[in-house]
C-alpha cells in the first residue's frame, strides 16, 4: 500500500515503559480525583496541589528506568523508512518517549509534561524541574504565571484542525494502546473510515470503539507494533 499514515497512541503504549495509565483499575484516576488536579478550576482553587501532582509525574517520567520500548522504536523506524507518504503520530500521551525513540512528526494533542506554559506571554519553555506558584517565566519575568503545558478536562485538545485534515487524507489509520473512551480522539477512526482509509486497532484488549475498526489485533504493544511495522515495510 501507499499513502500517508496516521498513528494514534494512548497510555497503553507507554505502560510497558513503566508509566502509569489513567483509566485502568489501578490507574491514576483510581487514586486521584480528576476535579482536584486536572481542571482549570482545580488550578485556580489549589495551584500548589496541581503543581505537586504534575511535579511527581514529571519526576516519574525522568526516572532513568523509564525508556522508550520496542513499540516506540518501531514507530520511529516506520517514520524513517515509509516511502508511501507522510507518517504522523497523534498522541494522547504527555510523555516524550516517542521523541526519545526517534520519531519527529508528532502532535501531542493533550500537551507535554516536559514543557510549561506562561499564561501571560504564551511561551512554552522546556521543563525538567518542579513548578510552584512562585515560578518565574524565563521570557516575560512574570512570577506565578507558569502552568503545566497539559490540556485539562474542559479545555480544547491541541492541533485539532490539523489532525482532522491529516486523518481525512490518510490511507491508513492505526490506533495503539487507547481506551476509546476519550473524545475527540475516540472519534478519529470515524473520520478515517469516512475517508476510505484502512483502519487498524492494536491494543491489549478491545477498546470501547473496537467495532469501528476493520482490523484488530490484541496483545502487548511491544509485540504487536514491531510485527505490524515490519509487515508494512515488507520485511516481515
Amino acid at each position: 500500500m501507499s499513502g500517508s499514515i496516521v498513528v494514534l497512541t494512548g497510555a497503553g503504549i507507554s505502560k510497558e515503559s513503566g508509566l502509569s495509565t489513567f483509566r485502568d483499575a489501578d490507574g491514576i484516576w483510581a487514586t486521584v480525583k480528576i476535579e482536584d488536579v486536572a481542571t482549570p478550576q482545580a488550578f485556580v482553587r489549589d495551584e500548589a496541589r496541581v503543581h505537586g501532582f504534575y511535579n511527581a509525574r514529571r519526576r516519574a517520567l525522568l526516572d532513568p528506568a523509564v525508556q522508550p520500548n520496542d513499540a516506540h522504536v518501531a514507530l520511529a523506524i516506520l517514520e524513517s523508512n515509509w516511502q508511501g507518504g507522510e507518517v504522523t503520530i497523534v498522541t494522547q500521551n504527555v510523555d516524550d518517549l516517542h521523541e526519545r525513540a526517534g520519531s519527529q512528526n508528532i502532535r501531542h494533542i493533550h500537551g507535554e509534561l516536559l514543557k510549561a506554559r506562561c499564561m501571560a506571554c504564551g511561551i512554552l519553555p522546556e521543563l525538567r524541574g518542579d513548578l510552584s506558584p512562585t515560578s518565574k517565566c524565563p521570557a516575560c519575568d512574570g512570577r506565578g504565571s507558569l502552568r503545566p503545558h497539559i490540556v485539562w478536562f474542559g479545555e480544547m485538545p491541541l492541533y485539532m484542525e490539523e489532525v482532522h485534515d491529516k486523518i481525512a487524507a490518510c490511507s491508513l489509520f492505526v490506533s495503539i494502546g487507547t481506551s476509546g473512551n476519550v473524545h475527540p480522539a475516540a472519534g478519529f477512526v470515524e473520520i478515517a473510515r469516512a475517508a476510505g482509509a484502512r483502519t487498524v486497532e492494536l491494543n491489549l484488549e478491545p477498546s470501547a470503539g473496537a467495532s469501528a475498526f476493520a482490523e484488530k489485533r490484541y496483545g502487548k504493544a511491544t509485540e504487536l507494533v514491531p510485527v505490524f511495522v515490519a509487515e508494512l515495510l515488507g520485511v516481515a
